[in-house]
């Protein structure tokens, strides 16, 4: 009969390996020396777990921790400057090596300098190294807490939707055994960056945790005709911020094979890029702002306030990758927001120049605003000329675009619907409550497994 306590250290490990590799967990199928390279990136960052005997794709090849290896293990990490103490434990048939976060960093091995990037172990250059080191705390605002917050704040919803955007298959799990796992929590609070992502109220505890999204009649800030303000979870705000584009900007559709494909004025994923860079890097620790999302009728622009970390130029932009909340970027990069390499920059140019449009501009000037320069021929031309625009057209059109959607895909989620029209999935609620209420629409089984049915009145 197994010890509890290395029960629930086999569960934290399978829990590791569900995930996948992150910011904090890498998987080696075989010991190598070249594993130092490793200890130091996770020194050099928030501490990690390295897993002996897992493929990259997660499946379990097995390694044996021998009184040899652990000599060779241990070596490396002496040999490290400075040196660093890990942990070793013999976990099923996997090999755990526990690495701390460094108290005395930056930390290098023989081959140099690295550090972890979402899940990736890269070599620092000299001026990467100068930069995220000018920019080191003791402790980040990511990685503090809120003494009233506990872990009944969480919402579990929340957790659900994280992991099923994420794709992990766990079975049931306390939250504070996830929330740990993702080095969001420790063992009796949540960090700042758990709230961020994982609180039932964000905005009750970190107020400055909002983004506010705009639309402008003309090119200046005079007359708004449309606004949103939206004081939730990270993921939300990434969300209405890409469905409240959709709504405002003008798209084509073109037949391409047996399949329509729409093709907005600003390519979406370039515009997708820039608002989870905007929420990546945002300095947190600024009270009283926002992230911003302004649409005037030349241009689009995605603020976010910090500016550029310490030591960074205007000049390094997209050629050197330096991260100010980096628990916060790896769990975007586990929702598959965000590649493991940082080429945002480059990302946004070439989307940009590929749609025939100018690069967009970026002023790093205390806050860092992206600006995307909107197609002279398209620009608000539905509204001058008349021509069909196919979302955002007043309450009743949006009512009758989702009665038409829902006769032929019955089962659609509000989600889906927001992402399909170019609505906020809380306009998306709000319409089918009002349809329920007027009888042109009805719920035919349950919350979940159930499909919606249009009424159509004979008079």
């Amino acid at each position: 009969m197994k010890r509890s306590g290395y029960t629930i250290m086999e569960k934290q490990v399978e829990l590791l390996i569900r995930e996948g590799e992150g910011l904090t967990v890498e998987f080696k199928e075989r010991y190598t020396p070249r594993i130092d390279q490793d200890l130091v990136a996770f020194a050099n960052a928030r501490g990690g777990t390295l897993l002996l005997g897992v493929r990259d794709d997660g499946t379990v090849s097995g390694e044996r921790l021998t009184n040899d290896l652990k000599a060779k293990i241990n070596s490396l990490g002496r040999n490290c400057s400075p040196p660093i103490a890990v942990n070793l434990s013999q976990v099923g048939d996997v090999v755990a090596v526990f690495v701390p976060e460094g108290l005395e960093k930056p930390y290098s091995c023989s081959s140099g300098y690295y550090r972890r990037l979402d899940a990736t172990t890269q070599k620092l250059s000299h001026d990467e190294l100068r930069i995220m080191f000018a920019e080191n705390e003791p402790l980040p605002f990511e990685e503090k807490t809120v003494r009233e917050f506990t872990f009944d704040d969480i919402s579990q919803d929340k957790i659900r939707a994280f992991v099923k955007e994420a794709g992990i298959q766990i079975s049931s799990i306390s939250v504070s055994e996830f929330l740990r796992s993702l080095r969001v929590a420790d063992e009796s609070r949540v960090k700042h960056a758990g709230i961020l992502f994982f609180a039932k109220d964000v905005y009750e505890y970190l107020h400055q945790a909002q983004m506010t999204l705009l639309a402008f009649k003309g090119a200046d800030r005079l007359h708004i005709y449309d606004r949103r303000d939206v004081r939730d979870d990270l993921l939300t705000q990434f969300n209405e911020a890409v469905a409240f584009l959709k709504k405002h900007l003008n798209v084509r559709s073109e037949i391409r094979g047996v399949n329509r494909e729409d093709i907005y004025e600003i390519p979406i994923e370039a515009l997708r890029e820039a608002l989870v860079n905007a929420l990546m890097h945002r300095d947190y620790s600024i009270t009283g702002t926002q992230v911003s999302v302004e649409i005037y009728d030349d241009r689009v622009e995605i603020i976010n306030p910090g500016g550029l970390p310490k030591g960074l130029s205007a000049k390094d932009l997209g050629t050197v990758s330096i991260r100010r909340n980096e628990v916060i970027s790896d769990l975007f990069f586990r929702l598959h927001k965000v590649e493991r390499i940082g080429m945002g920059i480059r990302k946004m140019k070439e989307a940009m120049v590929a749609a025939g449009l100018r690069e967009p501009i970026f002023e790093p000037n205390g806050f860092f605003r992206a600006i995307f320069q909107r197609s002279s021929e398209l620009a608000m031309k539905g509204k001058r000329e008349g021509s069909e625009k196919r979302f955002g057209e007043g309450s009743e059109k949006s009512s009758e675009k989702i009665l038409a959607l829902l006769e032929k895909r019955r089962t659609a989620s509000a989600r889906e619907i927001a992402e399909i029209l170019g609505l906020t999935p809380r306009a998306v609620e709000k319409h089918i409550a009002a349809l329920k209420t007027a009888d042109r629409l009805k719920r035919v089984g349950p919350a979940r497994g159930g499909w919606w049915e249009v009424v159509h009145n004979d008079d």
